[in-house]
C-alpha cells in the first residue's frame, strides 16, 4: 500500500549502531564525535511540500538512527541546505516558491552537500535533468522507505570516503588528472574540478583501471552503491557530466569511451599490462 507517495508499511526494525569505531560495522553509516565522547548521527534535511510524507520519512529514517528535519518550500530548502548543518538533502522536484531544479542550482552554486532528488514515477526527464544539474542520486515516487535509506547510506559512504582503498591511497593520479582521496577533490592540472560524489567515485574507478573495460553492472555497484537496473540511465548521465567537466585529454582524444552493450573504458595511450 502506498500512502502520500510513500510506502505506508513502515518497518519497526531499528538498527542498533556500533559506533565504537568511526564507521558503524552494521550499517556502514559514518559516526562523528561531538568532542565530548558522545557519538552523533548523520543529519538529513527533507524538502517536500507534502507534510504527511515528510512526517513518514522522519519516522522511518529516525528509526534507522538519522536525525531528520523538514521544510516545505524551495526557498526554505535552499536556505537550510546552505547552512552547513546537514550531511544530506532529500529534495523534491515539485515545490512551491521555486521548483526543485532551481533550488538545486542555487545549492550547487555554493555547496557540495549531497542531494537525493525525489521525482515522479516514470518521469525520466526529471531524473536526467536533476543528475545533470548536480544531484548525487534520485528516488522515484512512490518509493519503499528501505530503498530510500539504502540510497542515503550509499551516498553518505561515497561522500565520506571511508573505503579501505581511499584510506590506503591518499592521491590517485593519471595524466593531467589528480584525485585527492582525503579531501575528495579533483584537479585537472592546477584547476579544481567540481564533481558530485557519484562523479568522483566513477572517476576513481576509471583512474584505478586505465585502459580496462569496466562493465556497467560493476560501475553501478562500485560507484553508485546499488545494483544495476535495465531502465536506469543514471550511469550514462553521470559519465556524460564527467566528460563535459573534464573535456578532452591532452592529446585531443576522448577520455571515456562507451563500449556497446558492455560498459566504459578510460582511454590511455599506453595502458598498463
Amino acid at each position: 500500500m502506498v500512502f502520500g507517495g510513500f510506502c505506508s508499511q513502515i518497518s519497526s526494525i531499528r538498527v542498533v549502531h556500533n559506533h565504537e569505531a568511526e564507521t558503524c560495522k552494521l550499517c556502514g553509516m559514518q559516526a562523528r564525535s561531538d568532542g565530548t565522547g558522545e557519538w552523533i548521527t548523520n543529519k538529513i534535511l527533507v524538502v517536500d511540500d507534502d507534510v504527511e510524507l515528510c512526517e513518514l520519512v522522519q519516522q522511518y529514517l529516525g528509526s534507522q538512527g538519522f536525525h531528520v528535519d523538514a521544510v516545505h518550500d524551495g526557498t526554505a530548502g535552499v536556505s537550510e541546505s546552505l547552512s552547513n548543518a546537514y550531511d544530506l538533502v532529500i529534495l523534491d522536484v515539485m515545490l512551491p516558491g521555486i521548483r526543485g531544479f532551481e533550488a538545486l542550482r542555487q545549492i550547487r552554486a555554493k555547496s557540495s552537500v549531497p542531494v537525493v532528488m525525489l521525482t515522479a514515477h516514470g518521469e525520466d526527464v526529471d531524473r536526467i535533468v536533476g543528475l545533470e544539474i548536480g544531484a548525487d542520486d534520485y528516488m522515484p515516487k512512490p518509493f519503499n522507505p528501505r530503498e530510500l535509506a539504502a540510497r542515503i547510506h550509499a551516498v553518505l559512504r561515497r561522500t565520506a570516503g571511508t573505503t579501505r582503498e581511499g584510506k590506503a591511497q591518499s592521491v590517485v593520479a593519471l595524466g593531467d588528472i589528480r584525485l585527492d582521496m582525503l579531501s575528495r577533490t579533483a584537479y585537472q592540472k592546477d584547476r579544481q574540478v567540481e564533481l558530485t560524489s557519484a562523479e568522483f567515485e566513477l572517476l576513481t574507478q576509471f583512474l584505478k583501471a586505465p585502459g580496462q573495460v569496466l562493465a556497467r553492472e560493476d560501475l553501478v555497484k562500485n560507484a553508485l552503491g546499488r545494483e544495476s537496473e535495465p531502465a536506469d540511465r543514471s550511469l550514462d548521465v553521470h559519465i556524460s557530466n564527467l566528460r563535459r567537466k573534464l573535456g578532452f585529454a591532452e592529446d585531443g582524444a576522448e577520455r571515456i569511451r562507451a563500449i556497446r552493450n558492455v560498459g566504459y573504458v578510460y582511454v590511455v595511450a599506453n595502458p598498463p599490462l
